[in-house]
């Protein structure tokens, strides 16, 4: 049997030379999910043997993340906004940047009592959750036109203990009523572009949640023309968006009635969200 420092020093080795990026935390990462070790337990017995069984499972998935599967979908979880979602190959990972767009719809829904809330093409449910938990809302609907997404969608929201109706719809083809706020970070990955992502990405998360079309701005501009009619006067459309889309999606907005448009920078300066307000003519 080998030890726990043994383990680790032959997973980060096959990592590395699998081009994985962060090889040893990646390494880490597996021995805490298979063993439930700590960072201060293994430095304090790090020559501890690990059972053969532990052994098999945890090299199992040091060579499935050598293969380059996504080390979210190895481990069944990510965190985003203090919350733990579970995820698999039918959803994006949520992601740091989205964040963001949960941040900026936070503020304004602080100013709406009983706030009702769209998260168009919701995924694994992380936004609309996060906005219920953090900020809460008199209503909360996600919805998407993938099945298995909404699974996990529904999975989520009864981990996360949130109350959201999840609802299956080819943009609003089957939502009713209107809102005070539509959320959504849609495709938004030019096609001619996902076959340059990482392989984590390009071969392992749903291409339906990648793929804007020929110019990226496809959902962008269905998603702004249709809106209009599921937002209350005075009420906010917010897009999480590529870090060169702010001029063209601000353009939609402008395009189609709203006013007060900004854009939003990530940490890196890019362009991540943009915000617009709806005045019903």
């Amino acid at each position: 049997m080998k030890t726990l420092c043994e383990l680790l020093a032959l997973a980060s080795g096959q990592l590395e030379n699998a081009g994985v990026t962060e090889y040893e935390l990646d390494a880490w990462i597996l021995l805490e999910h298979v063993t439930g070790i700590s960072r201060a337990s293994y430095l304090c017995d790090r020559d501890m043997s690990v059972s053969e069984q532990q052994e098999e499972q945890y090299m199992e998935l040091v060579r499935r993340r050598a293969e380059r599967i996504p080390l979210q979908q190895l481990t069944g979880e990510q965190e985003f906004m203090g919350f733990p979602f579970y995820v698999n190959e039918h959803v994006l990972i949520p992601r740091q940047d989205t964040e963001i767009l949960v941040e900026e719809a936070g503020r304004i829904l602080k100013g709406i009592d009983h706030a009702r809330v769209l998260d168009m093409c919701t995924g694994s449910g992380c936004i609309i959750i996060s906005l219920m938990k953090h900020y809460g809302a008199g209503l909360a609907v996600g919805a998407d036109i993938s099945e298995e997404a909404l699974k996990v969608a529904v999975r989520n929201a009864e981990k996360n203990e949130a109350e959201v109706s999840l609802i299956k719809s080819d943009v609003f083809s089957n939502v009713r009523g209107t809102f005070d706020m539509i959320v959504s970070n849609p495709p938004y990955i030019r096609t001619a572009v996902i076959a340059e992502l990482e392989p984590e990405v390009r071969e392992h998360e749903p291409r339906l949640a990648l793929d804007g079309r020929e110019d990226g701005l496809y959902f962008y501009r269905h998603i702004t023309e249709q809106a209009g009619s599921f937002l209350a006067a005075g009420g906010y459309l917010l897009f999480e968006i590529g870090y060169d889309q702010g001029v063209e999606v601000s353009r939609l907005l402008h395009q189609y009635g709203y006013s007060g448009v900004r854009v939003i920078k990530d940490l890196t300066g890019n362009d991540r969200v943009c915000i617009g307000k709806y005045m019903e003519e």
